[in-house]
């Protein structure tokens, strides 16, 4: 577009410079109202298409019929023709050149032009021009998004086999700890923090909808940052401009308003993408020169990189074991558990078959019970597979759901206290969470021999509390697999840098806690 328009002026002066004439001006304003629709409309829109076709017949015909220089009318004509080209291909150029060179070669012919030197010479060096600058452009355009010769476009499934390969050669090379969001987030807020005077900050990814997710936190207290991108706020400026904000106002909810504060938020930016952002806050007006977010700056490049390369590792995580466990699911939906509802199906004919064979009948119904328990364990394994935290719903309707569904199971009878804010957590984090508080509840439901269970959930990121309790036997008198259970728990909690808290309950059972983040502060 600004090419088009720099070459349109120029055009102009070239036209008008000996004096202003109706028919040249005519011309002009024909060129700039086609000139307009071709850049306007989208470049392969009918419209476009139409626009183009439409400087290169009027800066032809100009060139031909009106008594100024061709030479300086045809300076236009490479434009129509490159930008078709680009967004059409060279047989479309090659047709505009056509169409061109007939229209100059007619309209000479017409006016008694062919015979000027300096007409044929403007005439075949504005073609010349025009074919080469064509032909480099489609060249270069090929070298920098094309393919390499001869190779097809990759199928779906085959392109995703050779990224997650590179991706797993890749990450075999590097550090255990470079491919976690939280500590990458963690590491450059203390890299920032050590260059910057700063008393708060934190960094923030994108989750969807709209909204941020804190990765890593530092200062004197827990803040409850600004996360909503559709708010008037530095963050939201930031994210959206790609360029650093600084603001005179806190970016969280839970500092005063009024107080003399510089905040500022860079954003963390991986090739053409925002991965994240990272806020500091100082109660110090004036704290954040532009020297200063500079030097931010100088580190956020690389910085946005290997956190973009962490989160994109980290869903690919997630979407692998999703689909894993819904593998798992149908299988055992296909297989096992049909087979042992047949076998139940058997031993229910079996039982109507022998009416007076008391033994086998006793027998066949303590068998036909244990298959029924069986079964139902199989169905609360493929709902516990099954279970994943909704975007929209939240962990806390997710675990909700699934204390309820295993407390009708069992029998056990549900108490709930939820508490969570509209802001999330990282989605892997959510999913940690709720496969904690599933062992919990198994835990509870197979080996407690409970009859009450207490679920509470307080969510406000980056904190969140997760406590399950039950009135069962307590921890020391569970079985080797309830150990085990414990053990997978105390995993998933230092994966996410939990606290897993198991403690007895009062009078009697067992409490089983994963704290994330400090606690917020009484409001």
């Amino acid at each position: 577009m600004i090419v088009r328009a720099l070459l349109l002026a120029l055009v102009a002066v070239l036209v008008l410079s000996d004096g202003v004439r109706p028919a040249e001006l005519l011309w002009l304003t024909l060129l700039l109202a086609a000139a307009v629709i071709a850049t306007v409309a989208p470049e392969s829109h009918e419209v476009a298409r139409l626009g183009r076709t439409a400087e290169v017949l009027i800066t032809a015909f100009a060139a031909s019929t009106l008594n100024v220089d061709a030479a300086a009318l045809l300076v236009y004509l490479p434009v129509p023709i490159v930008a078709a080209a680009l967004s059409e291909g060279r047989r479309m150029a090659g047709a505009y050149l056509v169409a061109a060179a007939t229209l100059l070669v007619v309209g000479g012919a017409v006016e008694g032009r062919l015979d000027e030197r300096a007409y044929l010479a403007a005439a075949g060096q504005g073609l010349l021009i025009s074919g080469v600058s064509a032909y480099l452009v489609t060249i270069l355009q090929r070298v920098l998004l094309a393919r390499r010769p001869g190779e097809e476009t990759p199928q779906p499934y085959a392109e995703a086999t050779r990224l997650l390969t590179q991706l797993r050669s890749v990450a075999r090379q590097l550090p255990g700890a470079t491919l976690d969001p939280g500590g990458l987030a963690e590491h450059l807020l203390d890299e920032v923090r050590a260059m910057v005077p700063s008393v708060r900050g934190a960094v923030l990814s994108g989750s969807g909808g709209g909204r941020l997710v804190v990765l890593a936190q530092a200062g004197v207290e827990r803040l409850d940052w600004e996360t909503a991108l559709d708010t008037e706020s530095a963050v939201a400026d930031a994210w959206a401009t790609q360029q650093p904000v600084v603001s005179g106002r806190s970016q969280a909810r839970s500092v005063a308003r009024g107080q003399s504060i510089s905040s500022m938020a860079v954003p963390l930016i991986a090739g053409v993408r925002t991965v994240g952002l990272i806020v500091l806050e100082s109660d110090t007006p004036g704290a954040f020169p532009p020297a200063l977010v500079t030097r931010v700056q100088s580190v956020t490049g690389a910085a946005a990189l290997r956190l973009e390369a962490a989160l994109l590792f980290d869903e690919v995580r997630s979407l692998a074991t999703t689909e894993e466990r819904q593998r798992l699911a149908r299988e055992i939906h296909d297989g096992v558990a049909q087979e042992l509802v047949m076998v139940g199906y058997g031993i229910d004919n079996a039982v109507a078959a022998l009416p007076n064979a008391e033994a086998a009948e006793e027998e066949l119904r303590v068998l036909r019970a244990e298959v029924t328990r069986v079964i139902t364990e199989l169905r609360l394994s493929l709902f516990e597979l099954r279970s994943e935290v909704d975007r929209y719903g939240g962990l806390t309707a997710a675990i909700s759901d699934y204390a309820r569904t295993v407390g009708a199971s069992a029998g056990l009878r549900v108490h709930l206290s939820l508490d969570e804010t509209t802001a999330r957590l990282p989605a892997a984090v959510e999913a940690e969470l709720l496969r904690i508080a599933q062992e919990a509840i198994t835990n509870a439901r197979k080996h407690a021999g409970a009859e009450n269970l207490w679920v509470t959930c307080a969510v406000d990121p980056p904190f969140a509390q997760v406590e399950i309790s039950d009135d069962g036997s307590g921890i020391g008198e569970k079985p080797p697999d309830g150990h085990y259970g414990l053990a997978i728990m105390a995993e998933r909690a230092e994966r996410i840098r939990g606290r897993l808290e198991i403690t007895p309950r009062v009078p009697n059972g067992t409490t089983v806690a994963v704290v994330l983040g400090t606690a917020p502060r009484a409001r």
